[in-house]
C-alpha cells in the first residue's frame, strides 16, 4: 500500500498507523535525509529475519542500522561517552550513520554483535515514525539489483516493485541517491569509513 506523507507536516494518524503496523511486525520503505529504506520493529525477530532475507542477508552478520529520534534513544542501544556524545549532538540529525558499541538493551537476535550502526536522519516523516514508535526501526538501504535508480527514489516505481513484499510504502517525494557517511565511533577518535552526503564536523 502507497501512503504519501509530506515532510513540512506529517499527518499524526498516519504516522500512528504506520506504527501500528510495525508493531505487528510490519514492514515498511520510507523517505529519509539519503536515500530509501526498509525498515521495521527492532524488537520484532520475524520482520527482521524479512528484510534480511529479502537482502540476502545473515541477520546475525548484517551491517543494519538503527534509526533513532534522538540522541537521548541512541543512548538507550549504545555506549555513547562524553566527546562521542558531543560530536554526535554537532552532526545530528543528519546524514551519518555512526558505528558504536552496543549497549545490554540490544534486542537478542542482535546480542552476538558487539556494535551497531545508529542514524538519526533530518527528515521528519522518519523521526515521526521512529518517535511514535517508540524505540528504534532497523534499517536497510533499498538498494536495485539491475541498478535502476528510478525504481530506488520514485515512490510510484518502488510501490510498483516492492509494495507485494513489504506491507507500507510512505510516499515522501522523490528520494535521493547518496547514501549516508559512516563514521566509526568504536575506537579512540573517529573514522570516516565511508564518504556519503554529510560531512563530518569535529
Amino acid at each position: 500500500m502507497l501512503i504519501k506523507l509530506y515532510e513540512e507536516n506529517p499527518n499524526t494518524r498516519v504516522i500512528q498507523k504506520i506504527a501500528n503496523a510495525l508493531r505487528e511486525g510490519g514492514l515498511i520503505i520510507y523517505p529519509t535525509d539519503t536515500v530509501y529504506a526498509i525498515g521495521c520493529d527492532i524488537f520484532h525477530a520475524k520482520a527482521v529475519e524479512k528484510i534480511c532475507k529479502l537482502k540476502e542477508e545473515d541477520p546475525r552478520k548484517a551491517n543494519l542500522s538503527f534509526i533513532c529520534p534522538d540522541l537521548s534513544q541512541v543512548s538507550e542501544y549504545a555506549k555513547v561517552d562524553t566527546p562521542t556524545f558531543k560530536m554526535l549532538k554537532r552532526n545530528t540529525p543528519g546524514p551519518f550513520t555512526f558505528i558504536l558499541n552496543g549497549s545490554n538493551k540490544l534486542p537478542k537476535l542482535f546480542k552476538l554483535k558487539s556494535t551497531v550502526g545508529i542514524r538519526i536522519p533530518d527528515n521528519a516523516i522518519t523521526e515521526a515514525i521512529a518517535r511514535e514508535l517508540g524505540n528504534p526501526l532497523m534499517s536497510m538501504t533499498l538498494h536495485d539489483v539491475d541498478d535502476q535508480i528510478e525504481y530506488t527514489t520514485d515512490p510510484e516505481l518502488i510501490d510498483e516493485r516492492y509494495g507485494s513484499t513489504v506491507d507500507l510504502v510512505i510516499d515522501g517525494g522523490i528520494g535521493g541517491i547518496i547514501q549516508s557517511t559512516i563514521v566509526d565511533c568504536t575506537e579512540d577518535g573517529f573514522q570516516i569509513i565511508r564518504q556519503g552526503k554529510g560531512q563530518l564536523i569535529l
